[in-house]
């Protein structure tokens, strides 16, 4: 396998706060890829550094280039446009042509079972809804890393279970060709259907990188042990 992201001793810091420190590991393409720990324990930062809006204050970086990722956010941005327009724009933004980029988006739509919602107003969708459309707009551009922070985290339990499902579908390879996804999530049953593979933070630092059988069964430092036991959060 390629590497997708090779990060090497790296530190971003926000003024006097460290946000992530000695940040060293790689990520090949294909991988599936979990970001756990505790709130502020550095995961969207590390998102926000893969994705190119973070920058090393020390240390090297190596990410793939932006125009083949696709990030998705905890509370997705939605102009106040259609909901197809929202997908058509990222398109045209990518160099396709209006009428083609009208055509893509209901194509991606209907991926996600929202063609029908294709002339409503994108604001105006549910949290499980806006999500959905997040996704939509990705798979439409087909990115070749697909990177999520807490995307379920403010959902009901059949919206979290939609959203999973075409996360899950997402990621499949594509004719042979393999999509990485890295997401963030304190949902560790969700991790556990999701990932193979496992970073658990804490304090900006990597303190367990394993793959997933390995996580949940093996010996793990004692902080990371209470974050898998519920009994520190």
């Amino acid at each position: 396998m390629s590497t997708a992201f090779d990060l090497r001793d790296v530190d971003v810091r926000y003024g006097d706060v460290c946000a992530l420190s000695h940040i060293t590991l790689q990520i090949r393409a294909g991988e599936r890829v979990a970001l756990v720990g505790a709130n502020g324990s550095g995961k969207s930062t590390l998102l926000r550094l893969l994705h190119g809006l973070a920058t090393p204050a020390r240390g090297t970086a190596r990410c793939m280039d932006r125009s083949r990722q696709a990030m998705l956010f905890q509370r997705p941005y939605m102009l106040r446009m259609s909901v197809r327009n929202q997908v058509s724009i990222a398109l045209w933004l990518r160099g396709r042509r209006w009428r083609e980029a009208r055509t893509l988006a209901l194509q991606a739509l209907a991926r996600v079972d929202m063609a029908h919602l294709a002339e409503r107003n994108a604001r105006a969708l549910s949290g499980g809804q806006q999500q959905r459309l997040a996704l939509a707009q990705a798979w439409a551009c087909r990115p070749d890393a697909l990177l999520l922070d807490e995307p379920t985290a403010s959902l009901d339990p059949r919206a979290k279970r939609e959203v999973e499902i075409l996360m899950d579908e997402f990621a499949q390879p594509r004719n042979g060709h393999e999509i990485t996804m890295i997401f963030s999530s304190h949902n560790l049953a969700q991790v556990r259907r999701l990932a193979d593979r496992v970073i658990y933070l804490e304090n900006g630092r990597v303190i367990v990188d394993l793959p997933i059988e390995q996580f949940f069964t093996g010996p793990l430092p004692e902080s990371a042990r209470l974050f898998v036991t519920g009994e520190s959060l």
